[in-house]
């Protein structure tokens, strides 16, 4: 055996350095690739021949090989007492049968790539990304144009209330059954028509969206769709959507918000003296949209069988049933004042409700299965409802404020050109295009059937995040037109009723920090879950398979992580040339380093992890980012690269890196890891700050998307498309986009103006004053001094604010007076 070991003993003679340095680069690039762990054994026996090992240690190696890679040797010695001693110490998280069934609920989708830390780049780039069919094509530049056209955002919050025509037509035209199967009366229409035809509601009114959205949303037509008996499908689908049937849903209570397992209302089910079974409900719920007028309710409650007279025990858990409005008991008629936001926004109420156990929706089968169907139902919702309405108020605020920026003039000069405003105007258009392209690929997994809670939820807290940003943002550039509320103000409403969409579905607080990383961490990670099950089922099987591939995940995770860092990405490959290479390259960087971050996370926190709501936001804002910016890349590649979208795309792009960098730093400044937080406080944050894996937009970036959106295009008009844009100059949006018009289409006299004031032909003064001087000394024609008054008039009109009489503001009003600040205003509908 020694002569042997001694023959080939093939690192002998050779410099210690070389040695060393290419066992390295094996190890590195074996851990790189994650080889399995009998090619590691092997390798191990190569490398102790090479070094002329003696014959003992050889034979201690080879007792370790045995030992871990004989899995029934391995199971007795190692990982049995490894399971024993982590069960006790609670070192993974323990898992509530609520929050079981929340994991369990939905499926994972690219997250699951990121979280792996080596995604297939080459997947996620070709994941489909929908376009609208010509029915749901048809529908949105019909009736949806149509219903837009009817309603005016300011009349409603005066009457508080839709018209009967409008009533009527949203019934007529079947906008309560976009989701219900055509062999219902319904439309049947994907995932991604429900959020575009909401998306463009939203962009006229934000009531009217919510009106439309809620019915189409979590609610009873939703979950008899998926888990209603053929006899209640049959009843309540064609009613639904005809409108015949008005829903709601009621689940959140007083003491039952975002922690709605602990919801109090109750049922029980009882023998009549009939013999039937029936359910005697008592509840008290709020916030519920819709409830007011409803017909029918959605309700969630806790169900007792006392008897046991379903054959399924006594406590079966959350329930979901259908109680018609005018059952004897239910209390309804009152609303809430949601910031003064008028869509119906109710309590209800009933007292000793009873109605028959067919109630329940899917039937006596369906007792104590409410709380599944509700996670599967907010798995896809939360993808769709209100991200949806945040894109609607996105594309409208690109439209709106690139508009008012090249139209509103102070010193001189179109404010537009200002960096103080060119700063947040790249803002409202980088995020706008980063979120329609999350928006586009979270609906075409959804309607490839995907129920993706982890990115649903990402999408929710993001998009309404964002759109916080964007309406604040519009706010500081449009100033008091943004203040002085009317008839001419495109984002008050909206400003104000900001904080009901980072509320309602799960509060953002809640969302990002539990829901994202907290419960993403166990449902998407690749080995976390089944360790988790293996320890609550007691299975040393199960557990090994299991714990020792995570331990590789690790150690591949980290050197992927090195040396990826260290290439800055060029290690990986990227599934598509051009300029979107380098950043599936870097995208590629940061899953391996945020993959392995979260594994010192879980191995440091343990079961505590969940309670660690700040460390664990940071990983959500990890996760997130690296979420939008593959929906980001996958957009640009479908629109075809288009070359004016290029500074939308990159600055979007690396925003989202720069978040990514920033939510790193604050993970390493303030993560606790036993015996090695100075590590990662000290040369890993040192090391990630001098190696940046991304930095802000640039300030010149910023100023050509600012441009961008001051300039009337193709270009322009496919970043805002899909929203409702009024033709008529009566209409605020109108008003922007005629004075726009006229303006881009006087530049070339106003150039003419500007040269003649720089050779000091006439006097530097206000436009107005400069026609008769130009015209006398010919710098002008008559009928382009005729272009400037109308355009100078179009300015003016479109920065006008409404104004009332005293009188009229203490009444209330319906429709604002017109102003009258130039003589005989132009009032004629126009094509833009």
């Amino acid at each position: 055996m020694e002569s042997f070991i001694q023959e080939y003993a093939f690192f002998q003679g050779l410099p210690l350095w070389i040695s060393i340095g290419s066992v390295l680069i094996v190890y590195i690039v074996m851990a790189y690739r994650g080889m399995p762990l009998w090619l590691w054994a092997i390798t191990g026996f190569a490398a102790l021949i090479g070094f002329n090992a003696p014959v003992w240690l050889i034979g201690f190696y080879a007792f370790l090989v045995i030992l871990f890679n004989v899995k029934p040797v391995r199971r007795a010695l190692v990982s049995a007492p490894i399971m024993k001693t982590l069960d006790a110490l609670k070192i993974l998280p323990a898992i509530s049968e609520t929050e079981q069934t929340a994991i369990d609920a939905g499926t994972v989708w690219v997250e699951g790539e990121l979280f792996s830390g080596k995604p297939d780049l080459k997947k996620l780039a070709k994941e489909t990304y929908p376009d609208l069919t010509d029915a749901e094509r048809a529908f949105m530049d019909g009736p949806v144009e149509k219903l837009c056209s009817m309603v005016s955002d300011w009349e409603l919050y005066q009457t508080k209330d839709f018209n009967e025509e409008t009533w009527a037509y949203l019934k007529e035209k079947r906008f309560f059954g976009l989701i219900i199967p055509k062999e219902y009366g319904g439309y049947g229409f994907s995932a991604n028509a429900h959020s575009a035809i909401v998306a463009k509601l939203a962009s006229r009114c934000g009531p009217l969206a919510t009106t439309v959205m809620v019915p189409n949303s979590l609610g009873p037509a939703e979950l008899l769709m998926h888990y209603g008996t053929d006899e209640q499908k049959k009843h309540y689908l064609p009613r639904l959507a005809k409108g015949e049937e008005m829903p709601c849903f009621a689940l959140t209570e007083p003491n039952a918000g975002s922690d709605a397992g602990a919801m109090q209302s109750h049922g029980e089910v009882f023998k009549g003296k009939d013999g039937s079974l029936y359910l005697k409900l008592n509840w008290d719920k709020r916030y519920i949209t819709l409830a007011a007028i409803s017909t029918v309710i959605g309700l969630a409650f806790k169900l007792n069988d006392p008897e046991n007279l379903l054959g399924k025990g006594t406590d079966l858990g959350i329930t979901c049933a259908l109680v018609p409005s005018d059952t004897k008991g239910v209390e309804l008629g009152k609303r809430h004042d949601p910031l003064g936001v008028p869509f119906y926004n109710c309590p209800t109420r009933g007292k000793d409700v009873v109605v028959p156990v067919d109630s329940i929706i899917g039937g006596k089968e369906g007792a104590g299965n409410g709380w599944r169907m509700l996670m599967e139902s907010l798995a896809v919702g939360r993808g769709i409802s209100l991200p949806a309405q945040a894109i609607g108020g996105a594309r409208t605020a690109v439209r709106a404020v690139g508009a008012y920026a090249a139209i509103r003039k102070q010193f001189g000069i179109n404010i537009g050109k200002f960096e103080g405003i060119e700063e947040p105007m790249a803002r409202i258009g980088g995020y706008t295009y980063l979120m329609d392209a999350a928006r586009g690929y979270i609906c075409g997994a959804l309607d490839k059937g995907a129920k993706p809670a982890v990115v649903t939820a990402i999408a929710k807290y993001n998009f309404t995040e964002l759109g916080r940003e964007i309406i604040n943002d519009s706010m500081d550039i449009v100033a008091g037109a943004g203040i002085s509320r009317g008839p001419r103000n495109i984002f008050a409403h909206a400003y104000i009723s900001t904080p009901i969409a980072i509320t309602v579905e799960g509060a953002n607080i809640l969302t990002r920090t539990l829901m994202i990383f907290g419960q993403g961490a166990i449902r998407s990670h690749p080995y976390a879950l089944k360790e988790i099950e293996a320890l609550m089922n007691k299975d040393v099987k199960q557990f090994d398979d299991n714990f020792w591939r995570h331990i590789g995940h690790v150690a591949q995770n980290e050197t992927r992580s090195f040396m990826l860092s260290i290439t800055r990405g060029w290690l990986a490959k990227s599934p598509v040339k051009g300029s979107a290479a380098k950043y599936y390259r870097k995208l590629a960087w940061a899953s391996a380093s945020f993959a392995f971050m979260a594994d010192i996370a879980l191995g440091s926190y343990g079961g505590g992890l969940k309670m660690k709501e700040k460390i664990a936001g940071r990983y959500a804002d990890i996760l997130s980012w690296m979420f939008l910016a593959t929906a980001t890349l996958r957009r640009y590649e479908a629109d075809g690269k288009q070359k004016e979208d290029r500074v939308f795309f990159e600055w979007a792009m690396q925003h989202a890196f720069y978040r990514i960098q920033t939510a790193f730093d604050e993970i390493y400044s303030e993560i606790r890891v036993p015996g090695l937080s100075w590590l990662f406080r000290g040369p890993v944050a040192v090391w990630s700050r001098m190696n940046r894996i991304g930095k802000k937009p640039s300030d010149d970036l910023g100023q050509k998307v600012a441009q961008a959106m001051q300039m009337r295009g193709e270009q322009r008009d496919r970043i805002t498309a899909d929203i409702y844009l009024p033709l008529s100059r009566e209409e605020a949006l109108g008003k922007y986009e005629y004075a726009m018009k006229q303006i881009e289409s006087t530049y070339p006299i106003y150039k003419k103006l500007y040269k003649a004031t720089k050779a000091k032909e006439i006097d530097k003064n206000h436009v107005l004053k400069q026609i008769e001087p130009a015209l006398e000394k010919g710098i002008i024609t008559k009928g382009e001094a005729e272009q400037v008054r109308k355009t100078e008039e179009a300015r003016f009109d479109a920065i006008l604010v409404d104004e009332f009489t005293l009188e009229e503001y203490d009444k209330g009003i319906a429709v604002a007076p017109p102003s009258d600040g130039y003589k005989n205003p132009q009032k004629d509908t126009v094509l833009l």
